[in-house]
């Protein structure tokens, strides 16, 4: 019981803390923070809460860098990071936190798209694992592109009776309600197909390199240097860069400690004792936790579209993982029975 009721509140607190962060940067953005300058900010803290665990964890077994390998994790900061998170959070500015988190769903699906003309991931359309894994990816895009495109009237869910009186200073309340509802979901469908390409690269740079705070604080600080200079490429303004606000503090040390930095550790840590299967069955619960504090909170309106496109997003996320276990799981019968086959069984009575 014990083995289990840690990694579920550790999931369940790594989900809340990134439903804080959508939340916490949503009212940043509002009240003038450049997406370009918070996504840069987010980097620096995370390097700087990074590199202490990459020196004193893994500075006698830290392998050899090779050019090729730094060249991945550099592709791993590109696509991982700088336009997985400027994507993300521009999208996010656009949009509403509640699309944002529904749309982070897709990524098992883009996921798979994206690993199979790699080899990474094999189709298998006779098999039921396969079909569940090509009928999730279907779904999963079909509620994207219902969720992106069709607003629908609006659900009727009743209004909060909590006032969170910095929202309404900031203008969040009125401005998450008149969004750009084309924009906005676009770029949180390019996040997650970047996120998918960095999930490709970094599959190999984990075979190769196998020291992940090491390779994450490089690549956060690689990141910092790309998205400084993009950030200064969209906002010449040194006023930008201002952390006077105190929700503009708040949101980069918390986005870079603890959505980068400590999230990383906690699941790396329930990754290693449940599998990557068990960290993705939890992202659904974003979704749900950041609906009612939107809601609750920024005053969120709710439509047709999104509820419908974000069910079908979470059906089709879980036909994949579904599939994926299901695929798993045969080949680990299949190893296990090869090793027992394998196995010389002697007979004792000849022997002796």
């Amino acid at each position: 019981m014990e083995g289990d009721l840690f990694p579920f509140l550790t999931m369940v607190i790594v989900q809340l803390g990134y439903a804080g962060m959508n939340i916490i940067s949503k009212v940043a953005m509002d009240s003038g923070m450049n997406p370009f300058v918070h996504v840069a900010y987010r980097q620096v803290f995370a390097t700087i809460a990074i590199a202490p665990f990459a020196y004193f964890m893994e500075r006698k077994t830290r392998p050899k860098m090779t050019a090729s390998i730094f060249f991945q994790i550099f592709l791993c900061s590109i696509f991982g990071v700088t336009v997985n998170q400027i994507t993300y959070f521009v999208g996010l500015k656009n949009s509403t936190p509640t699309i944002a988190c529904a749309l982070t769903n897709i990524n098992p699906a883009v996921t798979f798209i994206m690993a199979v003309p790699f080899g990474l991931e094999k189709v298998g359309v006779k098999s039921k694992a396969g079909q569940a894994k090509v009928m999730g990816t279907i779904i999963c895009v079909g509620g994207a592109l219902l969720l992106s495109f069709y607003h629908g009237s609006i659900v009727d869910i009743g209004k909060s009776s909590i006032q969170w009186k910095y929202a309404e200073e900031t203008g969040t309340k009125s401005s998450i309600n008149h969004v750009n509802l084309i924009l906005g979901p676009i770029l949180l469908i390019v996040s997650a197909i970047s996120w998918a390409i960095w999930l490709i690269i970094q599959t190999r740079v984990s075979q190769k390199y196998g020291a992940p705070y090491s390779s994450s604080a490089l690549m956060c600080l690689m990141a910092t240097f790309q998205c400084v200079v993009v950030a200064f490429f969209f906002d010449h303004n040194l006023s930008a860069w201002s952390l006077t606000s105190n929700i503009r503090i708040i949101s980069s040390v918390y986005s870079g400690i603890v959505c980068s930095a400590l999230a990383f550790c906690l699941m790396s840590w329930c990754i290693e004792r449940k599998g990557p299967l068990y960290v993705s069955v939890f992202s659904p619960l974003l979704l749900v936790i950041v609906a009612i504090l939107s809601w609750a909170l920024l005053e969120e309106k709710l439509y047709v579209g999104t509820v419908a496109g974000s069910v079908l997003i979470v059906l089709g996320l879980y036909g994949v993982l579904w599939g994926k276990n299901r695929e798993m799981s045969s080949i680990y019968h299949i190893e296990e029975a090869a090793e027992k086959k394998a196995t010389p069984i002697y007979d004792l009575e000849s022997l002796s």
